[in-house]
């Protein structure tokens, strides 16, 4: 079993038994096993909606930054038989001209991010990290609201290389948005 949030099934999960989830969580699918987990609490909705405001005001549909991104907010992510709801994720334009019309998408992102709470923490590293980098995602992130942390991944082969690890409240170029300085201080608020 991934976790205490996993639902025990004597199978292996299927998008079905993900629609039998109320709407009050969030569900996943990593490795076969249906993962139910509440929504977030204050510092983590916090940080993802600031975060992913941020980001898109410079870098999806904007005349202010570098643009070139299409930046959603907890997409659903089915790559191969795993679903998966980052927190926030990016395409890169020049990659996917027109975002797909769909309540789901099957193109892995180019960058993610995984906001972690005490209770998803060993779920986002241990189990979907690897996973997310057998899918070929370039950059992942992972935000802990509470140590005020961001540590960035780079894929190199088939394995994520730590390339940035920033504490605190000072600005911060963070790969693959180091156009511009994320002020952290807006995230820890």
């Amino acid at each position: 079993m991934i976790s205490a949030m996993a639902r025990v099934l004597e199978r292996p999960a299927t998008y079905d038994d993900l629609l039998q989830v109320p709407d009050h969580m969030v569900a996943e699918i990593v490795n076969g096993e249906l993962i139910v987990s509440p929504r977030p609490a204050r510092p983590h909705a916090r940080v993802s909606s600031i975060l992913g405001a941020r980001l898109a005001s410079r870098f999806d549909d904007s005349d202010s930054g570098p643009g070139g991104w299409w930046i959603i907010d907890e997409p659903e992510l089915h790559l191969g038989p795993d679903i998966f709801v980052p927190d926030i994720a990016g395409w890169r334009r020049e990659r996917i001209p027109e975002f797909p019309d769909a309540g789901r998408c099957e193109i892995p992102p180019d960058w993610l991010c995984e906001i972690i709470s005490p209770s998803t923490a060993a779920l986002d590293r241990v189990y979907k990290l690897p996973l997310y980098a057998r899918q070929g995602i370039t950059y992942a992130w992972i935000v802990d609201p509470v140590a005020r942390t961001i540590e960035a991944y780079r894929l190199e082969g088939y394995h994520y290389s730590l390339i940035a690890a920033v504490e605190g409240e000072e600005p911060a170029r963070i790969e693959p948005f180091d156009a511009i300085e994320l002020p952290l201080k807006a995230l820890w608020v």
